[in-house]
C-alpha cells in the first residue's frame, strides 16, 4: 500500500499547525511550526497571506484530520461514507470512527510516542485487545474492551521506560490506563468536547458533499 515517506516536519508546516507527527519532539521547541511556520517550498511565505477560496478551506480541513490520524486518502472517505450512513451526526461519527482504530488507541494509551509508531508495533503483533493478539491497525476497540501489550513481547522493557516519556501528555478521559501492567481499557466514547477543536468536522463534510 501507498505510504508517505517524506519529512513529516513539511506535513505541519503545510498544515500550519503541530499534529504530533514525531512523539516528543513536536512538544519542544525543535518543533518545526515553531522554528519555520510557513508552508514549505520556494514560495511558501508568499502563499501563507493570500485568500483562500471556500473549496481550499475545506481541502485543508480535511487534509488535517486525514494526515492527522495518519490515513491515505481513500482510507479517509471509506469513514466518512460509513459515518455518514450511521445515525446521529456524521462529524461526530467520523471522530468517535477514527478514535476507534487500535493504532490511535495505542497512541492514546501512551504506549507509542506517535500514531505511526503506534501503527507500526500493532502491525507487529506486540499487542492483543481482550487477551487476543490483533496485528489490524484498522480494528475497531469497543466500549469496555482491553487493549494490553503481549507478556511475552520484546517491547516491555523499552515500553516502560517510554512511558516516562510520554506522562505528561494530556490524558484521554475516556481511556483507563494501567501504565505499570501496560495495558489499558476503552471505557467510553468519547465527548465532541474532549478531542481536538482544531478539527474542523463540518467542513469535511462539507467537502465531501460537494
Amino acid at each position: 500500500m501507498a505510504r508517505y515517506t517524506g519529512s513529516t516536519c513539511r506535513i505541519c508546516r503545510r498544515e500550519g499547525d503541530a499534529l504530533f507527527l514525531k512523539g516528543m519532539r513536536c512538544y519542544t521547541d525543535k518543533c518545526a511550526v515553531k522554528k519555520r511556520n510557513q508552508i514549505p517550498g520556494q514560495h511558501g511565505s508568499g502563499r501563507m497571506n493570500k485568500k483562500h477560496t471556500g473549496y481550499e478551506v475545506q481541502l485543508r480541513a480535511k487534509q488535517r484530520c486525514r494526515k492527522q490520524y495518519g490515513l491515505l486518502e481513500r482510507q479517509f472517505k471509506l469513514y466518512y461514507e460509513k459515518a455518514n450512513r450511521q445515525a446521529g451526526n456524521t462529524g461526530v461519527n467520523l471522530l468517535h470512527l477514527l478514535e476507534t482504530r487500535l493504532d490511535n488507541v495505542v497512541y492514546r494509551m501512551g504506549f507509542g510516542i506517535s500514531r505511526s509508531q503506534s501503527r507500526m508495533w500493532v502491525t507487529q503483533a506486540h499487542f492483543e485487545v481482550n487477551g487476543k493478539p490483533v496485528n489490524i491497525p484498522s480494528y475497531a476497540v469497543k466500549t469496555g474492551d482491553v487493549v494490553s501489550l503481549k507478556e511475552k513481547s520484546s517491547l516491555r522493557k523499552p515500553l516502560k521506560d517510554q512511558m516516562q516519556a510520554t506522562a505528561s501528555r494530556e490524558k484521554a478521559p475516556w481511556l483507563d490506563v494501567d501504565r505499570e501492567n501496560l495495558k489499558g481499557r476503552f471505557v467510553s466514547m468519547p465527548e465532541r468536547s474532549q478531542l481536538d477543536q482544531k478539527i474542523q468536522e463540518s467542513l469535511i463534510i462539507e467537502f465531501y458533499s460537494r
